[in-house]
């Protein structure tokens, strides 16, 4: 590998602190907050590995080979296999009668044994899966997992990731990323929830059982509602509307014969309204500006997976204290942690599927850039294998992450990345979800419907053409500074606009605010997500420092253009 190519392998904060003292089982937090019981028990920590056939190795799970906290930091590639190996027993009186085994994430294909006997399979480095593994179990378990991923085929989701990483791709993340985890329930057990709100009423729908209590606490009370056929409709007295401002989060049990679990949901209202008569993107009725970063979710030390639960609750809280509100998750899913995180801290989240298909720099890079925009994407991507990956990677987030109130906004496609026949997807993703906003084509390849206008300028003025649809500009900035000392790539710089200086990097961002974004928004701007929270590998154009330790940009001048764009748009 080129020197251009290689990159420094820095320690966030967090990291460290697990590499000083390492714990017997990282991550052993419970990772599906919407759906919590008193049951769990985590697999993470020290497993044995075999990576292409080689010598046995230990590896940390739930980090990935390549990254430093796993203790491999292997070599990317485009093809690997990878057999893991564990040895567990349950606690005494785990047991209440039926025990699943969970995986949160796996990239891309995994077989799974237990004790000799082949248990199931999944396909897709993004989605949750499980197996009841109750008629397998032993006193002593040997779990066995065999991992393949092959990148270079490109009919998976696969979102950012490259062997051969540089620039604007990264680091390829293979074999086990999330948590590892069991849990026991009884023989007939509440298998999923939906929640469904529509102002003061939230609907809760159970899958697995048909009857039973759900309790809500609010703010004034305790409220009890029947379960029946499934369903329970909770009507809110005097209801508390959830907003980045005030996250009001309405938490409930429910009780179903044996069983019993914790979630929760919040009131929120999404809607398009014309206000003098420009289109706005409202929350609770009121216009609301997306005041946003890119956020990419790739750590310098895990890749994909933070060191601890903490690192999304601690970038979170830094952007907000920059005056953000808004997220745009860019072509990757997280943990469930990330966005009960959002939820409870009061973060907007705009959620990107992850692309797959095969890129084209020309066409979907070089030319859109000098304004070549407009193309026919029905034929694009004609392999019916790769469409049906992506449409089921499409239905697996949205179904798995519908009832967290933080998301407010679905993005089909990115700059034109494995785009194929948009208008179908707009139509397929509707049907999951009409209630959040969809942007069918951020950046161009536009002619499908959509619920916005999207664009992305990285070497132009911020100039729009505002139509009938509320614009967003869904990527711009991009400035690079590299701070000494921190930075993963001492060598390439990849970036947008280049400040050798912090002082001449902050007051370039505050006047791009200041004389193009703030101006945009008083003629009909209803969002601007910059480029990005940290940098990433090459990409040093973050407000963090990629290992989390430097902030490029002061609290309070970034507080006041927040201000000044809610009273652009009139926001109270």
């Amino acid at each position: 590998m080129s020197k251009a190519k290689q990159i420094l392998h820095l320690l966030t904060p967090e990291g460290e602190a697990l590499q000083a003292n390492p714990p017997i089982i990282p991550w052993n937090t419970y990772p599906r907050p919407q759906l919590k019981r008193d049951s769990f028990l985590c697999l993470n920590g020290e497993w044995e590995v075999t990576v292409n056939d080689d010598e046995h190795q230990a590896i940390l799970v739930p980090f990935c080979p390549e990254s430093l906290l796993s203790g491999l930091c292997i070599s990317p590639s485009d093809c690997i296999t990878l057999k893991y190996h564990r040895v567990f027993t349950l606690p005494e009186g785990f047991s209440k009668g039926r025990v699943l085994l969970h995986f949160g994430a796996v990239d891309q294909v995994a077989t799974v044994s237990l004790n000799g006997h082949s248990i199931g399979s999944h396909k897709g480095g993004y989605e949750a899966f499980s197996f009841d593994v109750t008629d397998y179990l032993q006193t002593e378990n040997d779990l066995t997992v065999k991992v393949s991923d092959e990148l270079k085929t490109h009919t998976l989701p696969y979102g950012k990731q490259r062997a051969d990483r540089g620039g604007m791709w990264y680091t390829p993340v293979s074999g086990i990323w999330q948590t590892v985890w069991l849990e026991s329930v009884p023989e007939t057990y509440i298998r999923s929830l939906r929640v469904d709100t529509d102002g003061d009423t939230a609907t809760i729908t159970a899958e697995g059982v048909t009857e039973g209590v759900l309790t809500v606490t609010t703010p004034e009370d305790v409220l009890s509602f029947p379960l029946t056929e499934n369903k329970a409709t909770v009507k809110i007295p005097s209801p508390r509307y959830w907003c980045p401002e005030d996250p009001y989060l309405y938490e409930f049990t429910l009780e179903a014969g044996e069983d019993r679990i914790s979630s929760y949901f919040a009131l929120r209202t999404l809607e398009i309204k014309t206000v003098d008569g420009v289109p706005r993107l409202c929350l609770n009725g009121r216009p609301y500006f997306l005041h946003a970063l890119l956020d990419q979710g790739y750590w310098s030390d895990g890749i994909y997976t933070p060191a601890t639960p903490d690192g999304f609750e601690k970038d979170i809280l830094a952007m907000k204290e920059l005056g953000f509100n808004t997220l745009r998750k860019h072509i990757k899913v997280e943990p469930e942690q990330f966005y009960y995180d959002c939820d409870r801290l009061g973060m907007l989240v705009m959620q990107d599927m992850v692309n797959n298909g095969h890129y084209s720099f020309i066409r979907d890079t070089a030319l859109p850039t000098v304004g070549l925009k407009r193309l026919n994407d029905k034929r694009l991507h004609r392999d019916e294998a790769t469409r049906a990956a992506f449409f089921e990677g499409m239905e697996s987030t949205v179904t798995r992450l519908r009832n967290h109130p933080c998301i407010i906004y679905w993005t089909i496609f990115n700059e034109g990345w494995g785009q194929f026949d948009s208008q179908t997807a707009f139509e397929r993703m509707k049907a999951l979800d009409s209630t959040r906003f969809i942007d069918t084509a951020s950046g161009w390849f536009k002619g499908a419907d959509s619920h916005v206008d999207s664009e992305h300028i990285y070497f132009k003025p911020v100039k729009l053409k505002y139509g009938d649809r509320p614009m967003v500009l869904s990527e711009f900035g991009g400035y690079s500074y590299k701070p000494e000392g921190h930075v993963a790539n001492p060598v390439h710089t990849y970036g947008y606009r280049f400040f050798r200086e912090q002082s001449d990097f902050e007051a370039a961002l505050l006047k791009l605010y200041e004389e193009e974004i703030i101006p945009a928004a008083r003629k009909g701007l209803c969002g601007a997500v910059y480029t990005q929270v940290s940098d990433v590998e090459d990409e040093t154009n973050g407000l963090l420092s990629y290992d989390r330790r430097i902030c490029k940009v002061s609290a309070a001048p970034m507080k006041a253009v927040a201000e000044k764009l809610r009273k652009a748009i009139g926001q109270d």
